[in-house]
């Protein structure tokens, strides 16, 4: 009540926004446990579980052989974890705080700062995973994985458009989930759901006929992958995807989401809360 505000400069106003971005980052990533380190490890072990889920499942159903000529865990890894960081991103910002939050009543808050905190502390839990997980299998199975990597940064890089057209595609649900939220949520469940086939982390798009690509190549995630094992394996050159249709169309996405989140923000009322 009789606190006084000292004008900032543009210096201080940015980095006291990123001050809260990383305080509300350290919120979302505790959310599921009070102590921080069982928060990250509970986050790491579903990654874990689903890389050994895929790689027994690619050893029973015998199509190890169909597989990039390499080692087999890279191959598995760089379309489990892409696939994991685009509907992590996705869920994480569909699911951010609102302009009818509660969290919004908070001076300091608003909604650019919930969707941007729900982007980085999901990156940062799968950047973590996957260093983990890296470093155990290079100390204990493949003391060469790093070696065998084509193109590490080029790997991440496509790791980083995964999460960024997560995070685009995010955005628009987002912006639409208070108009519509029953429809949305159905509609974004769905698109998870049906990235499990539709992000083609299990096959390779060279090996694809035309009549089976044209069912794919719509889906930025699936063209992240294939480029990315294009940077993993020296010897496998993706010909049918594009990493520049992928930054593009989330480019686009994010720019939709943006002028969507402003006008429904305008239009925020505490009722829709009731609603979800």
């Amino acid at each position: 009540m009789f606190q006084t505000h000292a004008p900032r400069s543009r210096l201080g106003s940015a980095l006291y926004v990123c001050e809260l971005i990383y305080h509300n980052s350290v919120r979302a990533v505790r959310k599921t446990h009070g102590n921080a380190f069982m928060a990250i490890f509970m986050n790491m072990l579903q990654t874990v579980v689903f890389v050994l889920a895929f790689y027994f499942m690619f050893m029973v159903l015998g199509m190890r052989g169909s597989a990039l000529r390499g080692d087999f865990m890279i191959y598995i890894m760089t379309g489990v974890f892409l696939y994991m960081t685009h509907s992590k991103t996705l869920g994480a910002v569909v699911g951010s705080e609102g302009p009818a939050s509660p969290m919004m009543q908070h001076a300091p808050m608003n909604t650019a700062i919930a969707i941007a905190s729900a982007m980085l502390s999901t990156l940062y839990i799968q950047v973590l995973s996957l260093f983990a997980i890296l470093f155990v299998y290079d100390v204990a199975f493949n003391p060469f994985v790093m070696q065998e990597i084509h193109d590490p940064i080029g790997c991440l890089a496509m790791m980083l458009l995964a999460w960024f057209s997560g995070a685009a595609i995010g955005m628009v649900f987002l912006a639409a989930k208070p108009w519509f939220p029953t429809p949305v949520n159905i509609i974004s469940t769905v698109y998870q759901r049906a990235n499990m086939i539709a992000s083609g982390k299990m096959f390779v798009a060279n090996t694809l006929p035309g009549y089976m690509l044209v069912m794919f190549d719509w889906n930025p995630l699936f063209h992240a992958i294939d480029q990315s094992r294009g940077y993993a394996f020296s010897n496998y050159f993706p010909r049918n995807s594009s990493w520049e249709y992928a930054l593009y169309l989330s480019l686009v996405l994010i720019m939709i989401g943006l002028m969507g989140e402003f006008y429904t923000r305008r239009h925020a009322s505490a009722s829709w809360m009731a609603r979800r």
